[in-house]
């Protein structure tokens, strides 16, 4: 008879939650505590009731704060989020899980350290490699920690992203279809937008 292979520790813990109310309607925000770090906190955004859920259509949210924040032209991940809130308040139920995992993984110093270099003429894949880094260095454990958590049965995910998808399924989400995003190129991430589709495998067209 073989041995059963052993259950992994949980990494989060649900710590706090409330209904807040925003300009795209009322969300409830459940945080959770990284447990290997309790100073790194995530968030369900969590519209609707989601316990029980088939096809839920959520967005897996990496934190960018110069995009977000500052309102940086050079990415597009404001524009993501805003458009995945407003798809979602649309819905009877949907979720945005907001990870804290800023500049693909790498944190806000590096990354600051890889625009350093892309003012130099090096696109987005490669100034993460000359820095010692991994293109994409995310993990998505915590987003099905928090789907699991949620008692969320299946998701559709708002990306253009197939490696997310992926991920995902390989944690043993059930993802019953990738849903396209458009976003609208500006002259600062025009090249960032390219790059992504042309060597990070994303789907979308050209606008």
């Amino acid at each position: 008879m073989s041995t059963p292979e052993p259950v992994a520790p949980p990494s989060i813990a649900r710590y706090s939650e409330a209904d807040v109310p925003t300009e795209y309607g009322v969300f409830r925000i459940v945080v959770y505590r990284d447990v290997r770090d309790p100073n790194v906190e995530h968030c369900a955004i969590v519209h609707g009731d989601v316990r029980g859920a088939n096809d839920l259509l959520i967005r897996v949210h990496s934190e960018c704060f110069t995009g977000e924040v500052l309102h940086s032209l050079k990415c597009d991940c404001r524009e993501q989020l805003d458009q995945a809130l407003r798809f979602i308040a649309a819905k009877d139920r949907g979720a945005v899980l907001y990870l804290r995992q800023e500049g693909r993984g790498i944190g806000l110093g590096n990354k600051i350290r890889a625009y350093a270099l892309q003012q130099e003429g090096v696109d987005t894949v490669d100034a993460n490699l000359q820095l010692g880094f991994a293109a994409d260095a995310r993990q998505y454990d915590v987003a099905t920690e928090m789907l699991s958590d949620l008692g969320v049965a299946s998701v559709a995910v708002l990306t253009n992203n197939p490696a997310k998808v992926d991920a995902l399924r390989a944690d043993g989400v059930s993802v019953t279809r990738r849903v396209p995003m458009t976003i609208v190129p500006n002259a600062h991430n025009r090249e960032y937008l390219d790059t992504k589709r042309a060597r990070m495998g994303h789907i979308f067209k050209p606008l």
